[in-house]
């Protein structure tokens, strides 16, 4: 049994998202290759090879790789699929972009967001916003499988796999890259953030959201938002944290005049300690929470500013 990890990286640095993935296949068990795929990737690749329990790390480095596209990065697994038994990215927007193609070009039916492996064929994932646990068994010759990157302990890096160039050629005719804009911040990333403190409706305006700086950064935490903020304009959609945001999972969870709907609770309820700020004592958000403050966000958010 084989199994090829699709690696995630930005800015030429390797993602940590692969190390929680490397981590699922693992409990798959077998033998684990990295594809690394991109243009001037050497620096990825030996970060990669770094991983431990990676056998191999497959690089494929040029032009036709250089952002990623869904298109071209899809025809490479699929030239490469046949040599495995499974094929793994994390669920991210790279992964929920590439393998549903993989799997639809090799017929088989893609398991999406697991987060606990049963066996080689048997897996956990969630579904009806987390409410439940669905176990899903499949018997498709190759298994495509999204990973959940929280729901597993990233390996460590003391690793020394040896790193091949992958002998494919492939052509994109299908897309182009044409430009993006990033958003710079000086924080954390949220999905990979140890600390987040997240703002909902309670916070009353987008202006108001600045009165988490200031803890976001005393406690080195990344800045999240509910997707009730988001959809009433206060901050832009990539700080959404929920079912249809980003999924995450820090060493603590500061929830700030969210009231807790069920979207947002499974984005956010594997976080290791989670505290909730909010006047409403009634509020779901409460029902998950380590810690509660039943209390003015307005008041309760300076006081804590000075405390820290």
């Amino acid at each position: 049994m084989s199994i090829l990890v699709l690696a995630e990286h930005h800015d030429g640095q390797l993602a940590d998202a692969t190390a929680h993935v490397v981590a699922a296949a693992q409990a798959i068990g077998g033998d684990i290759d990295v594809l690394v795929a991109g243009q001037d990737v050497a620096a990825v690749a030996e970060a990669a090879a770094k991983l431990d329990g990676v056998s191999k790390v497959r690089v494929a480095d040029g032009e036709t790789f250089a952002h990623l596209l869904a298109e071209p990065t899809a025809d490479l697994l699929v030239a490469l699929a046949d040599d495995y038994s499974h094929v793994l990215a994390a669920a991210s927007t790279t992964g929920k972009n590439v393998l549903p193609r993989l799997a639809a070009l090799k017929d088989v039916a893609q398991i999406s967001e697991i987060i606990a492996v049963e066996s080689a064929d048997t897996f956990k994932r969630p579904i009806y916003a987390g409410n439940a646990i669905a176990t899903v068994q499949s018997e498709d010759a190759l298994k495509v499988i999204t990973v959940r990157s929280t729901a597993f302990d990233a390996v460590g890096q003391g690793g020394s796999a040896a790193i091949a160039p992958v002998e494919a050629s492939i052509d994109n005719s299908l897309s182009s890259f044409v430009g993006e804009e990033l958003a710079k911040s000086d924080r954390p990333e949220l999905g990979a953030a140890r600390v987040v403190i997240s703002g909902g409706r309670g916070m009353g305006s987008g202006e108001n959201f600045k009165i988490l700086d200031n803890i976001a950064d005393k406690l080195g935490a990344a800045i999240g938002a509910s997707r009730a903020a988001v959809d009433a304009g206060f901050v832009p959609n990539d700080m959404q944290v929920g079912q249809t945001g980003k999924i995450v999972a820090p060493d603590l969870y500061i929830a700030v005049g969210i009231s807790g709907a069920i979207q947002h609770l499974a984005g956010m309820k594997d976080s290791k300690v989670i505290v909730a700020i909010n006047k409403d004592e009634e509020a779901p958000i409460f029902q998950v929470a380590d810690y509660g403050l039943v209390a003015d966000l307005f008041e309760a958010i300076p006081e804590l500013d000075s405390k820290l």
